[in-house]
This record gives structure tokens, sequence and C-alpha cells, in this order.
């Protein structure tokens, strides 16, 4: 697989009822797009070849006849054609009539699939005219000039890049058992459908739902193709659904009830779908009662470059601007609620926290204001503390004393120069050495400061720390590193910046709004070297790690899915291929896999914190790696980008 992608599409014709000769033609008309576009599978709608509103024709030997050699044509076009074909056709098998989809490539039948399901009720009478695969003894029959077995035995279907995918036929999803399910446990990466189902107020919004949920219970890929402009509307009308779905999330739909064929493009993640499987216990256990037979698709005849067609988002971690609200709260709610069991837990109605005037300790103290208001406690147990040392500038400590006067929080200085500048001189430091003794003296200072304050006051230390940061190791051991509970463990710092804007804009927080604009808008820095002449900020932390929207992203697809630094590097590409080049790209990823793997002695021992998202670097829960594991493999296929 290319990058563990494969392109599918649905495909809707146009089509005239009981007319196979322009059914066809019209059939071949999307095949030669889909091969054009190098589409893998297509998914035609169910009995596309005849159309599926043929009712009591389908009895009617000319018409069985014609759409055998319906498919023979198919066959004979596709001789030279890579592209692998799910046709809808009706089949004879001894006494039975079966509603089967045919899958062709290369001119070969690779199989035939009957549908197990037949509507039988309101406008459906299936029944009437077919007979399900579970009436169906293992019958040989001869089909368009193949010998054929057709049985009720399921079939996955591989790709010679070893995709597996499985077909089922309309109303088999709507069954409180699809055969999906079972295709799926046996090893389907991607289901197709196809299907005809009509339009009704609100079935498209549920039929929607429906897949989406098939999809997601089962991790795979769902591609539907049903009829549409062109089926009879004596009694109904046909919309012309196709959707692409990937573990529930939609990746393409069509355009209903459009009067012009369409074909449905994208392309599907498998390598990401089978990582959240081979991940998730349940899906591995469920997989035991499942089988299947496979059929191999043949090779390709001609092999094509890979171009990625879908959109990559930048930020990841970001929910879309109509969920923002939403998903803001609900995160907040977590870290609320991980706070307050702690402090119930232990008794304690104070806190001790070290307040910078930057995004973390901001975020941290609103979400310890949140906390005290929900419980009832009074603010004034928040003790925050500013400990201004030799980087501190105006900016963050004015707007870190802002902050807790309006928020009517206590308030402590404890500046930490002197007593970091006698440690100098207990170690034997040169102070104007700014080298990592001269920084993680001052971090350390700075926890002993909070841990002992704690102490005195019957308090638990409310750690800042953020998910990013524990993934590039970019803390002081022993210093921030530490707390007694890290409210921001399970959050990325791009993620920060936008929990922290919402915040401002909730009337709440209006006397605050300001501050903590300016908070965001302020450059991210441990502030643990001098500023310059003019005061500002000389210590840029992304000018020294990287830009960390760029790490979040390595960050998410490498713990997410654990893509390999090249399908990273060329997803990053396509995500920022406007902001950055390659190079910089390259070098902030060979920085992340570096740093990801050397730090993670820290991430070993980290402190109790709540899991947010997805993602979590606690030791205890999602990420368990030995500290001394090599990043071998890693860097050198980031030196080979």
């Amino acid at each position: 697989m290319k990058y563990g992608f494969i392109k599918v599409a649905a495909a809707v014709p146009a089509v005239k009822v009981a007319d196979v000769d322009f059914n066809v033609q019209e059939l071949q008309k999307l095949i030669a797009l889909a091969e054009g576009q190098h589409v893998e599978v297509v998914c035609f709608p169910e009995l596309c070849i005849t159309g599926y509103t043929c009712q009591d024709l389908f009895k009617e030997q000319l018409l069985l006849s014609k759409s055998e050699e319906g498919l023979l044509m198919l066959l004979d076009f596709t001789r030279k054609l890579d592209v692998v074909c799910i046709v809808g056709l009706p089949v004879l098998a001894g006494g039975l009539l079966l509603n089967c989809a045919a899958v062709i490539q290369q001119g070969t039948i690779l199989g035939v699939v009957p549908k197990t399901y037949l509507p039988n009720y309101s406008e459906f009478y299936e029944k009437r005219w077919f007979a399900s695969a579970q009436d169906l003894n293992p019958t040989d029959v001869y089909l368009a000039g193949s010998r054929i077995t057709l049985s009720s035995e399921p079939l996955l279907f591989q790709t010679p890049d070893g995709v597996n995918f499985g077909v089922e036929i309309c109303e088999d999803v709507w069954a409180p058992i699809p055969p999906s399910n079972n295709l799926t446990m046996a090893g389907a990466d991607i289901v197709f459908n196809c299907s005809a189902s009509n339009e009704l107020i609100g079935k498209h919004r549920y039929l929607r739902s429906l897949v989406a949920q098939q999809s997601a219970r089962t991790m795979s890929g769902y591609v539907y193709a049903s009829c549409g402009f062109g089926e009879s509307t004596q009694d109904v009308v046909y919309g012309g659904n196709a959707m692409i779905f990937e573990n529930g999330t939609l990746l393409v739909e069509g355009d209903r009830f459009s009067f012009q064929p369409q074909l449905q493009t994208a392309q599907v993640d498998v390598e990401r779908l089978r990582t959240e499987r081979h991940s998730n216990s349940t899906f591995i256990n469920a997989q035991r009662e499942a089988h299947a037979r496979f059929v191999p698709a043949k090779h390709a005849l001609e092999e094509h470059p890979f171009l990625l067609e879908r959109h990559v988002k930048a930020h990841p971690f970001i929910p879309d601007n109509n969920e923002m609200a939403e998903t803001c709260e609900e995160i907040l709610n977590i870290q609320v609620a991980g706070l307050a069991k702690r402090l119930y837990h232990t008794s304690c109605e104070h806190v001790v926290l070290g307040i910078s005037g930057g995004l973390d300790s901001t975020l941290a103290l609103l979400v310890c204001v949140r906390t005290f208001d929900k419980l009832g406690l009074d603010r004034n147990g928040i003790v925050g503390v500013t400990m201004p040392g030799f980087g501190t500038t105006d900016r963050t400590h004015d707007n870190a004393v802002s902050l807790m006067q309006s928020l009517g929080i206590s308030q402590m200085e404890i500046p930490i120069a002197k007593a970091v500048t006698q440690h100098f001189s207990d170690i034997g430091h040169d102070a104007s050495k700014h080298d990592a003794t001269y920084e993680n003296s001052q971090a350390r200072e700075r926890t002993q400061i909070l841990m002992d304050l704690a102490n005195k006051l019957g308090a638990i230390v409310v750690g800042t720390g953020d998910l990013s940061e524990l993934a590039l190791g970019w803390a002081t051991y022993n210093g921030d590193h530490m707390s007694m509970y890290g409210v921001n463990a399970g959050i990325p710092k791009t993620l920060i910046q936008y929990l922290i804007r919402y915040m401002a804009l909730l009337p709440k927080f209006a006397a605050q709004r300001d501050t903590l604009i300016d908070v965001v808008d302020t450059p991210i820095s441990p502030e643990l070297t001098p500023a310059d002449a003019k005061g500002n900020i000389l210590q840029k932390t992304e000018d020294l790690v990287g830009p960390y929207e760029l790490h979040d992203f390595f960050l998410y697809y490498f713990l997410r899915y654990g893509f390999s630094p090249a399908k990273i590097f060329m997803l990053a590409q396509a995500a920022f291929g406007e902001t950055y080049d390659k190079e910089t790209v390259k070098k902030w990823l060979t920085t992340f896999c570096r740093r990801f793997f050397s730090q993670q002695f820290k991430r070993s021992c980290l402190p109790d914190g709540p899991k947010v998202g997805s993602i979590s670097l606690s030791p205890r829960g999602d990420w368990r790696m030995a500290s001394d594991a090599s990043s071998a493999l890693w860097l050198k296929e980031c030196d080979e980008l």
C-alpha cells in the first residue's frame, strides 16, 4: 500500500429500467472514469445492470439472459483495466433467483456475493422475486462464460497491496447483525454496499447515521452506492446516495437527487484503521467467531505514482469551529472534575501553583478557579506564586499579577535570584555561563518553593506542564516536571491557546479578557535567560525546539496511529505546504523523534493528571515505553526523507 492508502469510489450511474444495453454503457463510462483517476475499487448500486425497479420483469427469462450478457460485456470492457468493479445483477442458481453483486477485474469474475436479507415490508417486495443467501446450498453455475460456485460462505477479496474488502447489499446493513460484522471480524478493512434505498422524510439522516455507526463499530472503511435518477418513480423516488466513511468519519458524500451520473472518490487510510483495531482489545476478542474465504484480486497491469488527494488537517487537536464551545467545555469539565476529586479525596481546601504569565500556568489557574467555584470553596484557598528570576519580563510578570488580583485569589511574590545565586556559589557554577545548570537551577528552585509552601499551607501543588512539553521532554527533571496533580498533562500546547481564548470570551472572565488575550499573544518562553536590552523575551521556545503546531501534528500521528516518519512527513507536507518547506519539516520531525525517545525517563515518573483526549503519555495509562529504547530506526528513516 502507498503509505497505507487505497483509493475507492462510490458510483451512481444513469439508468433505464430493464434497458441493459443502456445501463452497461453508462457503467462503462464511470468505470473508465474511475480507471483514469486511478481508483482501485469502485462500487455500483444494487441490480445496476438491469435497474432495481424491474419488479415482475425479473421473472422474464429475456431480462435474465440479457443481464448475463451485460455482465459479459463489462468483463470484456475491463479486460485491460486494473480497477476492481462491484456491479449488481440477478443470478439464477438452480431453482433460485438471487440478488447478487459480482466483483470483476481485468475481464475476470473474482467472486459473486448474494444478498442475505431481503426486505419484504412497506414498499419492498423482494421476496416476491428473489431468494436469500440463507436459502442457498453451494451451487456451481456458469455465469458469463465462467464457472462460479455460489454459496452463503462469506467472501473476502484481497488487493495485491494486501487490502481486504467485503461486499454486502443494501438491506444487509439494516439487519440486527449485518454480514459486514462477520466480514470485518474476519479481516475486511473496507466494506462495499451496493444499494437501492428510496427517499422518505428523515430516512437519509437515519441512513447516514446507520452507515457511519457501522463503519465506526467495525473500525472499517464503508463505501455506500445507491441507485438514483432513472429508476422508476411509480411509487417511490431514489435519490442516488453515494457516501464513503472511515471509522465513522464521512470522507465524501455525493449530491442527492442529482440528474447526472456521479463518481465520488476518496482515499481510505487502511493503516490507520488497522492501528485502531490492533490497539482495541474488544475488537480483537470479537474476531474469534469470524470466518471468510479469501479471494485474491489481480496485480495491476500498470503502476501509478502515489498522490495524496484527501485533506489533512494542520491542527488535529483543534476542534472545528462549530464544535469549539462544546469541546472546550468538555475539556474544562474533565480538568475540573479531576482536580475536584483530588481535593475531595485529600480533604484539602488549598492549592499552590506557580503563575508565570504564560499559557500553561494561566490555564491551570483558570481550572483551579472553576474548580473552587464549583466546590463552593473560597478562592483565597488558591495560592498563586510569582517567582521572578533572571529572565522574567515585565509583560509576563504584569499579566500574572493582573490575573491573580482580578480573580481574587491569594497572591505571593518570591524572587528567586538571590537563592539561585547562592546555589551557584554552593556548587561552584559560573553565573555568567547560561547553560543547562543555569536554567534548571531556577526551575528547581521554583518547584522547591511551591512544594514547601504546600507543606506549610496544607495544600497540594497543581502542575502546569502540558502534553506537548511532555512529548518533547521540555521540562526540568524534578523541577517544573514535578507536582502533586498535573491538570494540563493531557492537553497539547496548540489546544491550550484555544481554551484560553474561549474562556476569555465568557462573561464570567470579562474582567480578565484583555490580559488573557495578551497571554495567548505572548511568545512561548521558559524565561530562564535574561531578556534583551529592551526587556523583550529573548529565549523563545519555538526557536529552540521548533514550532509547536508541527510538534503537535507529529505527536498526534506518531502516538495515535503509530505512523512512520515517512508517512508523517508526507502528511505534514500536505498540511503545512504553504507554511513550512520540506527541509524545515524534516528538521523538526527529526528533532521530535530524537527528543521523544531520549526524554522518556521524564514521562516514566509523571505525577497524576487527567486524560482529556485520545492521546495520553501517562506511564500508567496509554503510553508505556522503555526509557532506554533506541531511536535508531526512526532517525534513520528521518535521514532518508
